[in-house]
């Protein structure tokens, strides 16, 4: 009450701190994000969660953020994430609807299918890597943890060969939170031409792919998605499918580099794969803030505090992840033997991630596959040379420099 907003870093150079700090005005502090747009950032985890799985929140600007139906922010670097028409950015009766339709892509028997295929591509990146000349640092973001995500949401989706580089610039520029309008109106116009593009080649070609199950499914009342939401349906589940599962390796790889302690937990045995997999994803989510959600009616807070109706929220699950209110005092702390790992690194509720199951999998083989082979693997610089990925959103690094076989 009566508190003066934060401006968010649009760069995010330091998401745990700007956490930290925000944290410390409570579970739910106001903020300002890049454009000029207020909102309630909300890091404490049990506020959180209990937010996530509330009816009178919702993800739908053009029903309940009335600055949106006003006709403000649609020019802004939000635009491809709170002005598109998928689930994403649905509420009630739409919401079920448009998941319904996708979630066939992200069944346990078809992820348990790709499993063989994961296993093939992660011999052949590492192959790749022990290709590279003796004792020269290689980036394991660029020649690791992206390609193993990108080929299998590209291969899932049917997306040509050579189409997939453009399909991975344009995604990297819908997380340029620091986007200009121009920049963002002409990525909107990227996507419509590439994501159209492959709808198109999908109608004419139908194949064994996710895209032209989209293309073609209907529900059972015979509705279809219609053509909006079929290309922003796409950007979704692209750009989800891979962005976020290259930050958990990445994370997951520098968290054990910069920790031996807890790397030697590992080796002797008395931590495994999945301690690491749940330990990064509560520590480094992949995702730090996630635009945006609504309040339906005024929500009151534990602190006095009242999110009025209309105002929009920002799930800040890089707060809620090292909350000590939930975590302890040493929620800042990569700990695998930790009791408790709770996070909500994949959302909850109704809108939780349906690729998750895909997205641990592949960390599942990637992990342990890399340290197996180079179990002398480094970092190649200093750890505060590392660079984050320049978002406030994404919760990742533009590079990992590593030796493979040590110094």
């Amino acid at each position: 009450m009566g508190q003066q907003p934060v401006a968010i870093d649009p760069a995010g150079t330091d998401l745990p701190g700007e956490a930290a700090r925000l944290r410390a005005i409570g579970p739910a502090a106001l903020v300002e994000l890049p454009g000029g747009i207020r909102a309630w950032s909300v890091g404490g985890h049990d506020l959180l969660k209990r937010l996530l799985a509330d009816d009178r929140v919702s993800k739908d600007p053009r029903q309940h953020w009335p600055a949106w139906r006003n006709g403000e922010h649609h020019d802004s670097w939000l635009q491809s994430w709170v002005g598109v028409t998928n689930m994403f950015t649905a509420y009630g009766t739409d919401h079920r609807r448009l998941r319904k339709l996708v979630a066939p892509a992200f069944t346990g028997r078809r992820t348990e299918a790709m499993a063989p295929r994961v296993e093939r591509i992660t011999k052949e990146l590492l192959a790749g890597l022990e290709a590279a000349p003796a004792g020269e640092p290689v980036d394991l973001i660029s020649s690791y943890a992206l390609p193993l995500p990108m080929r299998m949401i590209c291969e899932l989706f049917g997306i040509p060969e050579e189409s997939r580089e453009e399909v991975g610039a344009v995604i990297d520029e819908v997380m340029d939170t620091s986007a200009t309008p121009e920049q963002a109106s002409a990525t909107a116009a990227k996507i419509a031409t590439v994501l159209g593009e492959l709808i198109a080649l999908k109608r004419r070609e139908p194949g064994d792919d996710m895209t032209s199950v989209l293309v073609s499914t209907r529900d059972d009342d015979g509705s279809r998605l219609e053509e909006r939401e079929l290309l922003d349906t796409l950007l979704l589940v692209i750009g989800a499918g891979y962005e976020t599962t290259v930050n958990l390796i990445g994370n997951a790889v520098h968290a054990l580099l910069t920790h031996p302690e807890q790397r030697a937990l590992l080796a002797s045995g008395q931590a495994g794969w999945d301690d690491v997999i749940e330990e990064t994803l509560r520590w480094a989510p992949s995702i730090a803030n996630l635009p945006l959600r609504y309040a339906v009616e005024d929500i009151p807070l534990p602190d006095g505090a009242v999110i009025r109706q209309g105002d929009p929220i920002l799930a800040a699950y890089a707060g809620a992840g090292r909350d000590p209110e939930r975590h302890g005092p040493d929620a800042d702390s990569f700990e695998l033997s930790r009791a408790d790992r709770e996070h909500l690194a994949f959302g909850h509720g109704v809108h939780y991630c349906l690729g998750a199951p895909l997205a641990r999998m592949e960390a599942r083989t990637a992990l342990p596959a890399l340290f197996d082979r180079f179990p002398r693997l480094e970092l190649a610089v200093p750890a505060s040379d590392l660079q984050p990925t320049g978002s406030f959103i994404g919760n990742g690094l533009q590079s990992l420099p590593v030796l493979l076989d040590g110094r």
